[in-house]
């Protein structure tokens, strides 16, 4: 059974100027950000593959985002693109909400945790290290207050599975769906990639491995501000750089087999909506 898929922008952000953001457009127009997110139905329930900003992020901001995150990404904190929200619209009772299956636990990637409490919530074991032995800059950055209600976690390691050369791990054994996570380490500790298998063809979210489409080629696109924040945030320098070259290769031999897209790109969200 092909599983039914969703792309699903889950917090829209609107950081000054969009050409320093998103490589192009107006000096004194805002840029724009969104917040990929998938919805896979299987016949195993709905599977969430990062959640963006949730409910409580709306309407709790100033406890759950801090001050920088809010000041420079403008976050819109708009309730109906919540994941909650769309998984309504689209006609779901969020309690069928079975798994979610995150990329990592920064503040706009984990903050729908809290609204599908009874969901496991999978992540990449190295992940899971930043919130239960935090570093001093694991306490700056991630929202501590995203995780109160105790999700469910499910923590993965590597077991020696690949998946076109990279290391995976089968998310969610005994879901008909094929959900796959791919360490991609580098922007975090635990950092991963999502591949879901659509047909005869993937889907491969990327998360935070890269942030702009031009990354993917020989020729990236400038975006000053975007360059300076995915250096600034890096856990692990060499391996981001790494596995973003890995990625570019990727992409260049195996177009036909794998559609790769990153979490904040607005150019491959709606690339992504268009093709369904």
């Amino acid at each position: 059974m092909r599983p039914r898929i969703h792309h699903l922008n889950c917090g829209t952000m609107c950081p000054a100027c969009m050409n320093l953001v998103n490589g192009a457009g107006g000096w004194f127009r805002r840029g724009k950000l969104v917040s990929h997110c998938l919805l896979v139905e299987s016949s195993n329930g709905l599977v969430l593959i990062d959640t963006g900003l949730g409910q409580k992020d709306v309407s709790e901001r100033k406890r759950r985002l801090s001050a920088a995150y809010r000041t420079l990404f403008r976050p819109q904190l708009m309730l109906e693109e919540t994941a909650l929200s769309q998984v309504r619209a689209l006609g779901h009772d969020p309690r069928d909400v079975r798994h979610v299956v995150v990329t990592h636990l920064d503040a706009d990637h984990a903050g729908g945790l809290a609204d599908f409490p009874e969901a496991k919530v999978h992540v990449f074991r190295p992940e899971l290290e930043h919130i239960r032995n935090p570093t001093k800059s694991d306490r700056q950055r991630f929202s501590f207050a995203q995780f109160e209600h105790d999700p469910k976690w499910v923590e993965h390691e590597e077991g020696g599975d690949t998946w076109f050369g990279f290391s995976s791990i089968r998310a969610i054994p005994g879901v008909d769906a094929e959900i796959l996570l791919i360490p991609l380490v580098g922007h975090s500790r635990g950092h991963t990639g999502v591949a879901v298998k659509r047909g005869d063809k993937w889907l491969m979210h990327c998360g935070d491995a890269y942030y702009h489409h031009s990354q993917l080629t020989d020729e990236p696109k400038s975006r000053p501000f975007m360059d300076f924040f995915e250096w600034y945030v890096q856990s692990i320098p060499k391996a981001r750089i790494e596995n973003q070259r890995r990625l570019r290769e990727l992409a260049a031999n195996h177009r036909a087999d794998i559609d790769l897209f990153c979490a904040h790109d607005p150019v491959e969200f709606e690339r992504c909506v268009s093709n369904g």
